[in-house]
């Protein structure tokens, strides 16, 4: 992989990573330019209609956390977005997970499995649609997400999240708003049942050759970095 990074939210003009490619999805800290999520990933297809990638077990990721080392989700509600934070070094544990995103949807589509590959749920995460640069994706989380079952019903999940952030000044009116319509054409597409619920992701698996990416020391690099040409991953 290269160090150059792309400032563009196209995909018909950036060069396609090949499956077994291995990049960087992450999250701005929301509200900053700063990178406070990073999770290095393995490339199963990337297209002009779709990125799909595999986050795979014992992956070193980077974390939000609490500057006196709690845990953001063990932090109370109240203070979860206003105490300081930094990151931390972690490790995915549990099942992997496949992630499915389309060129400028402001959601991912996250498919966990339990144990011996029995198939769990759908998870839509609402953010930003992805921005493409040389060696990875990047976009910012918006709190509220889906989760979706095998019997195609749906809860959303982490509201609380979504109003708290909203009253920590992390999201104005305006934006939240559009988070909401987001939400509401994602519930459309999964009572549709449209891609990617449809396509039969939840038989896929990993190429057992894949090695577990590792966690490159210059993994926050940010978009201040970014350059006007793209010379490939």
């Amino acid at each position: 992989m290269t160090a150059d990074i792309v400032g563009t939210t196209g995909t018909a003009d950036t060069a396609r990573w090949a499956p077994g490619d291995q990049i960087l999805w992450r999250y701005r800290a929301n509200a900053s330019d700063l990178i406070h999520i990073c999770r290095p990933v393995t490339v199963v297809e990337d297209t002009a209609e779709l990125l799909a990638v595999w986050l795979a077990p014992g992956t070193a990721c980077v974390k939000p956390q609490l500057t006196d080392g709690t845990s953001v989700h063990r932090e109370p509600l109240p203070t979860r977005y206003t105490k300081p934070r930094t990151t931390a070094l972690s490790q995915w544990f549990g099942t992997g997970v496949l992630k499915l995103a389309r060129p400028g949807d402001p959601w991912s589509v996250w498919l966990f499995w339990d144990h011996g590959w029995q198939f769990k749920n759908w998870y839509v995460n609402l953010e930003e649609p992805l921005v493409r640069w040389g060696r990875g994706v990047d976009s910012e989380d918006h709190f509220l997400d889906i989760a979706v079952y095998p019997d195609r019903s749906w809860e959303w999940k982490d509201e609380d999240e979504f109003a708290q952030a909203q009253r920590a000044g992390l999201m104005g009116s305006r934006q939240a708003e559009r988070v909401r319509a987001a939400g509401r054409a994602a519930v459309a597409t999964i009572e549709s049942w449209g891609s990617p619920f449809r396509d039969g992701w939840e038989g896929w698996r990993p190429d057992p050759a894949w090695p577990v990416p590792a966690l490159p020391a210059d993994w926050g690099r940010t978009g201040k970095e970014r350059t006007s040409a793209h010379s490939g991953p």
